[in-house]
């Protein structure tokens, strides 16, 4: 029996700051419907003063770990683009707060696409023999790199954190995770960025401008590159597993924006009614947006043991990545 990654844990977190349409809308000088017609977004969570990335993921992997039933992990990899600071990196921080010090802890930065690449990156340590349990955290507070002059990306994003325990397992048996998909095009790092800081605003001889540390994204390119990738990323999963769309009991894209959820189903030939979304209520949180989805759909009964799930997402550098499991039966 081959050696696999395998979900037996989830959680997520929210954080308390509630912030409406109506209530960012008045900031950024939009309306309720302006946002709701072209996001499907209603709401979404900021992060309060004094908060950072990591107490978000403390929170989310602690519930998770409680989710596993056994606290203990050898690993912990954060999908983040929003680290506590540029160095060093958050997941050993976030280890240590949760009585995990002295294992191994790394950050990933794939953008929205980084929960995908994290997944895979955990199931290669334990496929060799390198962990046999690893807490995988998605987290982000885009709220602290939101231009909100920029009326296009500062409505759209959230705060949020998710997480699951994987832990080694046999192929075939119900949460193991697999085949992955995984793939990018720098050819279009400039459609998501964040400028500065970095080693190439910093040396390139050229004062920083204010617009510099926020939040860009051209979101017309965005758009339909997401839908084709992502649409590209799970066919190939899909032929690798032996799966059609057909066989798919949920799929779980991307909260970015609610008409990409729909035109990646469309184009998939999956039902809408098979997509679940909660980007209405969070908003876009990034590499969260995979996980948190998971947790809520699962803590509601929604996802149930045996359901066929395929996961997706698209994000900055450009990347992309897939992967799909059967949900196994975990404590509500």
């Amino acid at each position: 029996m081959s050696r696999a990654a395998v979900v037996c844990g989830v959680g997520s977190y929210l954080p308390p700051n509630l912030v409406s349409n109506e209530e960012l809308a008045a900031r950024v000088g939009s309306s309720d419907e302006w946002i709701r017609s072209r996001t499907g977004i209603t709401q979404r969570y900021f992060a309060t003063t004094g908060m950072a990335t990591s107490d978000l993921a403390v929170e989310a992997g602690a519930r998770a770990l409680k989710s596993s039933g056994d606290s203990s992990v050898d690993s912990v990899v954060l999908a983040t683009a929003t680290p506590d600071h540029p160095s060093p990196a958050t997941a050993p921080l976030i280890a240590t707060k949760l009585g995990l010090t002295g294992v191994g802890a790394y950050d990933l930065a794939a953008v929205c696409s980084g929960f995908v690449y994290a997944l895979a990156s955990a199931a290669g340590m334990i496929a060799i023999g390198a962990a046999d349990r690893v807490l995988v955290i998605g987290a982000d507070t885009y709220s602290s790199v939101l231009d909100f002059q920029d009326r296009t990306t500062s409505v759209i994003f959230g705060d949020g954190a998710g997480a699951v325990v994987l832990r080694a397992g046999d192929a075939e048996e119900p949460g193991a995770l697999g085949p992955f998909d995984l793939g990018s095009d720098g050819e279009g790092s400039h459609m998501i960025t964040v400028r500065a800081p970095g080693s190439r605003q910093r040396l390139s001889g050229v004062p920083a401008e204010p617009r510099d540390q926020y939040f860009y994204m051209e979101g017309k390119e965005v758009f339909w590159r997401a839908v084709q990738r992502m649409a590209e990323s799970t066919k190939a999963v899909l032929a690798q597993a032996g799966w059609s769309s057909d066989d798919v009991d949920w799929l779980f894209s991307h909260q970015a924006n609610l008409r990409i959820q729909h035109s990646l189903a469309d184009v998939l030939t999956i039902s809408r009614g098979h997509v679940f979304s909660n980007i209405a209520e969070v908003g876009n949180t990034a590499a969260a947006s995979v996980p948190l989805a998971l947790d809520q759909a699962h803590s509601t009964g929604v996802l149930k043991a045996g359901d066929r799930v395929l996961l997706t997402a698209f994000g900055g550098g450009l990347s992309w990545g897939s992967t799909l499991l059967r949900w196994p039966v975990l404590p509500l």
